[in-house]
């Protein structure tokens, strides 16, 4: 009996002690070639426990708590050893390292380091040993600035500005020049006119790194200029991870307020969708008779009352901000495999209110001799929004000995209701003052899957992968409302002088279809190890776009009876019947200039080769060759232009790079690159389409004759890295367009109007200075006190068009008394300054993170003047936010942050400028001082 007790103790003991490891997991890189370290080996220093990196260069160390010493080590790299690595039972620590290639010299070199020194300096090696010029922003670098999304995160990446709260611009060029990819592949935001994906849907608790590319390379897509944005997304979780979080936020000059401006929507508007109530309440063929026509009009009184009666804006208490997340992630063995899987869903509703918001059109006058600008129209009200915006990402990734496989599925859906209630004066197109209801709501939807595969050769010097990645995005503008009502001296009209109350239903439908593939070879050059790259895409994006336009007229009816209520207009006394012959009725039908159908095409191949010259010069040379097509089928308002399929754009195009990179010691590098990118139209700019935005008044005309704009690019950068993520960075660059686009005003006569159209040339110079420094100079107690700084200066200069009634000699018409026109200005989008400035203090130890952070740029061209046009610039807007956090617990799992927006109370501007130093507002908004409280737990 004695026996069979001790036995059954021994196992329970034995099974105990087992239970009781832990875990020491990471990523080996191979810091020659910026790439991952396959069957490197890791070894647990005074013990015999030790393993090698997988072809992915992960590796995994079961071990009893503890505090240990790793040593690191491949054939031809210098050894590394990371001590004070503490494992805990049941728990995995991360230790990632990267192993940088051994000299020449016979004598063995051992690098000692400790692990919280090991993770900060892994911060910068990603840039430090990429050829490519290259700012990375890591996890660790996002927890810091405390934000919880990417878009909070990225203004302190040198040359980044965040625009809208969620679009990245790079080296103060516009969207055009800057595009996001995720996990490599190109995919549409919810704004698919944009090559930028909005930042602030991906929450950062998934994410591995973001990377920001500002020199070109083979193997990226040509159609950028400023940069591009990578988010990679973890795949394999070192263990379980799960959180929740939750966040308020608080404006008092937005949130609860009792005129907040809104109408009544759908049910469903809190989840991002309509339920229907919007949706267009006859079939788009429907033939809407005319009153008059005594023979068809009896079905006119019923396709009236079919539509939603409200067309006013009501008040009421105006809601604060508010989110919620949740995230897991974590992997599992099966068999000899290994699967992981990640998830995510963040939800966030947004309200916004702009009391006293202003908008305005302005002109020079034809008298030369008079500076000041007189308007067009003004409008000036009240504005509000309410922005709901889920995001759910999923993958699954399975790993093999040589191989490795990705699923992630990404939908973003969001819904915005718009109102605004505002009075508009109009003194030259229209002499007459009135007052405006205006209804909107958006509703869009991204759904991306991707399907990619990683395969090693049994020594891992081939690889290749592949990557499928199929898009579909719906956007629906569903009944967007304008009432206009004439202000009389007596009361309120509606008449075709200020246009008929109208109803507008837009509906865009995309398509993308990308795929890809690409090998490398690793093999020996001079001696030295060399990279060879090449590889291929696809990529096919098809849309349709349609409007459906309607408004409301009148027969036999005083509209002054309605007494200004834009409610009383469909009321159902007020609507026409065949019997009483007069009141209120739909009108509208189908136009063929209101819709288009197009498609782009692109295919591309790509060879470049990265090597060594000697032990400190390397370089990496390609070129890529992609084929742009474009197909267009549609026609414009007067159906003197019809477009059957017709090809817009095919052209083959060469794009070579260059990137150089001379290391002047270990820790200093010189870089040079070149490179030739491009710039294409989008879909709408590709077109006849017209688009209203009824908010503003603004018309935008399509041009079918664009043609791409190509850029060469120069960059130049030295750069210093030290210990602890702290480093010093120079950098310059010269961009040369050719055939730049530019939005600018369509005529003289029609200031509202604008459209793009290509420029001759422009140039653009830069520098950029980056810094990271702590403060343990001055005591090591102030180590974790830590400042980030850079600044960007760019100046850019567009030749202006020349010719009978090109931008040169129309501003030469309308030049002011004393006024000296130059044939070049400043470029469309252009900043002239970026300054991003961030003080951090972060305690790792206790958990406590506190930072002020400072963000500006310079002012920015933003509508191009045109004959008596003025040029329309935004306004800097100096932006100073302040966070703090502290963790809590035992094992810190909750965490509760604070954040102050805007500390200096800015105001976001837009402005006309006209010789003689004359302004006026072109458009104001004061966004306010706004407060956020969060909270998150992980276990």
């Amino acid at each position: 009996m004695l026996k069979k007790f001790l036995f059954v103790t021994s196992l329970v003991l034995a099974q105990w002690s087992f239970a009781q490891t832990g875990t020491i997991s990471g990523k080996m890189m191979d810091g020659e070639f910026n790439d991952v370290l396959p069957f490197a080996n890791v070894l647990i220093q005074g013990t015999t426990i030790g393993s090698s990196s997988d072809f992915d260069g992960i590796y995994t160390l079961e071990a009893e708590p503890g505090t240990y010493t790793l040593t690191f080590s491949y054939l031809g790299y210098t050894t590394k050893q990371i001590s004070d690595i503490v494992v805990e039972a049941d728990k995995t620590v991360e230790v990632n390292v990267t192993l940088e290639p051994a000299s020449s010299q016979l004598d063995e070199v051992v690098v000692t380091t400790t692990v919280s020194k090991n993770t900060e300096a892994s911060v910068l090696n990603l840039q430090k040993n990429s050829v490519t010029l290259m700012d990375g922003l890591s996890l660790e670098a996002i927890k810091t600035t405390g934000a919880s999304n990417i878009a909070s995160a990225i203004k302190s990446v040198p040359g980044v500005s965040v625009q809208e709260g969620k679009y990245v611009f790079v080296r103060g060029l516009g969207d055009r020049y800057t595009k996001s990819i995720l996990n490599g592949m190109d995919i549409p935001g919810l704004n698919p006119d944009k090559n930028t994906v909005q930042m602030d849907i991906f929450p950062t608790n998934i994410l591995e790194n973001v990377i920001v590319l500002k020199s070109a390379a083979a193997e990226l897509p040509a159609d950028f200029t400023g940069g591009v944005v990578n988010i990679v997304t973890k795949d394999f979780p070192t263990q379980k991870q799960m959180s929740i979080s939750a966040s308020v936020g608080f404006n008092p000059d937005m949130h609860f307020k009792d005129n907040y401006v809104t109408y009544e929507g759908g049910g469903t508007d809190f989840l991002g969708f309509d339920d229907g109530t919007r949706d267009l309440p006859i079939s788009k063929e429907t033939d809407i008779p005319n009153p008059s026509n005594s023979a068809e009009n009896g079905s006119l009184e019923g396709i009236t009352r079919s539509f939603d009666k409200t067309l006013a804006t009501q008040r009421e208490n105006s809601k604060p901000d508010f989110s919620l997340g949740f995230s897991y992630g974590n992997q599992f063995d099966v068999g000899d495999n290994k699967l992981g899987f990640i998830a995510s869903i963040d939800h966030k509703n947004t309200t916004t209110f702009y009391e006293g918001f202003e908008n305005g059109i302005y002109q020079k006058s034809p008298d030369s001799d008079v500076n000041e600008l007189r308007f067009d129209r003004i409008q000036q009200g009240d504005l509000g929004s309410n922005n709901v915006l889920t995001s759910f990402l999923t993958g699954l990734s399975y790993k093999t000995g040589r191989s490795k496989y990705k699923l992630n599925l990404l939908h973003i859906q969001n819904g915005e209701t718009k109102a605004a209630f505002f009075n508009q004066e109009t003194q030259l197109s229209n002499d007459i003052d009135v007052v405006k209801d205006n209804l909107e709501y958006y509703e869009r939807a991204v759904s991306n899957l991707l399907l990619s595969g990683k395969h090693t050769s049994d020594d891992a010097s081939f690889i290749t992968e592949w990557s499928l990645s199929p898009t579909l995005v719906n956007v629906n503008d569903k009944d967007v409302r304008l009432t206009t009502f004439i202000i009389d001296p007596d009361g309120f009209s509606i008449s075709s002088d200020a246009g008929f109350p109208q109803r507008l239903w837009r509906d865009l439908k995309e398509v993308n279809a990308v795929g890809k593939v690409d090998f490398s070879k690793s093999y020996e050059m001079l001696g030295n190890k060399s990279m060879l790259k090449f590889g291929g895409l696809y990529s096919y994006k098809q849309r349709e776009y349609d409007i459906q336009n309607y408004n409301i007229a009148f027969r036999n009816f005083a509209t002054a009876d309605l007494n200004g209520d834009p409610d009383a207009i469909l009321a159902d006394e007020n609507i026409w019947t065949v019997e009483g012959g007069s009141g209120s009725y739909i009108r509208g039908n189908f136009q063929p200039a209101n819709s288009y159908d197009s498609d782009q095409q692109t295919t591309a191949a790509y060879l470049s080769n990265e090597f060594k010259f000697s032990e400190k010069f390397r370089a990496i040379l390609g070129v890529r060759a992609e084929q742009f097509i474009t197909h267009f089928t549609g026609q414009n308002n007067t159906g003197t232009e019809v477009y059957d399929d017709e090809k817009t754009i095919d052209e083959l195009d060469f794009f070579p790079s260059a990137n150089l990179i001379y290391g002047l010691k270990e820790n200093v590098n010189f870089r040079f690159s070149y490179s030739k990118t491009t710039a294409r139209p989008s879909f709408k700019e590709l077109s006849v389409v017209q688009i209203t935005d009824l908010l503003t008044g603004r018309l935008f005309i399509g041009n079918p004759d664009l043609t791409p704009t190509y850029i060469d690019n120069f960059d130049f950068r030295f750069e210093v890295f030290g210990d602890r993520a702290q480093m010093v960075a120079f950098s310059s660059f010269y961009k040369k367009f050719e055939d730049p686009i530019e939005i600018v005003a369509y005529s003289n006569v029609a200031p509202n109007q604008i459209t793009p159209r290509n420029a001759p040339s422009a140039d653009v110079f830069g520098v950029e200075l980056e810094a990271r420094k702590n403060f343990n100079f001055i005591s090591e107690s102030l180590s974790d006190l830590s400042l980030n700084l850079n600044i960007s200066v760019i100046d850019s200069k567009i030749e202006m068009a020349k010719g009978e009634d090109q931008e040169f000699e129309t501003r030469q018409i309308f030049a002011r008394d004393g006024e000296t026109i130059e044939d070049t200005r400043q470029l469309q989008g252009q900043s002239p300054y970026l300054i991003n400035v961030g003080l951090n203090y972060n305690n790792r130890e206790n958990g406590f993170e506190t930072g002020l952070f400072y963000n500006v740029q310079g002012k920015t061209l933003e509508i191009i003047g045109f004959g008596q046009n003025a040029d329309v610039f935004i306004q800097p807007f100096n932006s100073l936010n302040f966070n703090i956090s502290k963790e809590f617990g035992e094992e810190q799992r909750s965490k509760v942050s604070f954040k102050a927006n805007n500390l200096l109370g800015d105001e976001r501007e837009s402005l006309y400028e006209s010789f003689g130093g004359i302004t006026n507002r072109s458009s104001f908004r004061d966004p306010g001082l706004s407060f956020s409280l969060g909270y998150s737990l992980s276990f």
